[in-house]
C-alpha cells in the first residue's frame, strides 16, 4: 500500500497509508481542520543509453560514396553496419 501525504488549510502536513481506491480523509489529524489535499511531487526521471539526445540518432550530415564512385548527401538514415562501425571508431 502506498503512502500519501496530505496538507490541511493551516499548512500541516501528514502522511498517511492508505490504498489506491480509499477515499481522502476528511478532516487534518493534527488539528482537525478540512477539507484536506493530497500533495503530489514530480517523478524522478533519468534517460540512461543512446537514443534520447538529437546527437544520439544518425550521422546524416556526412556525405556518403554512392556506387559509381561519386560522392551523394546523406540523408537522415543510416544502416545498422554503419551505426556499428561509428560506435567501434
Amino acid at each position: 500500500m502506498p503512502i500519501y501525504e496530505y496538507r490541511c488549510p493551516n499548512g500541516h502536513v501528514f502522511e498517511l497509508l492508505q490504498r489506491i481506491g480509499d477515499p481522502a480523509p476528511e478532516r487534518c489529524e493534527v488539528c482537525a481542520e478540512g477539507p484536506v489535499e493530497r500533495v503530489l511531487y514530480p517523478v524522478a526521471v533519468h534517460f540512461k543509453g543512446s537514443g534520447f539526445y538529437t546527437t544520439d540518432y544518425g550521422r546524416g550530415s556526412r556525405k556518403k560514396e554512392s556506387k559509381d564512385g561519386s560522392e551523394a548527401e546523406g540523408g537522415g538514415e543510416t544502416t545498422k553496419k554503419e551505426e556499428k562501425k561509428a560506435a567501434e571508431a
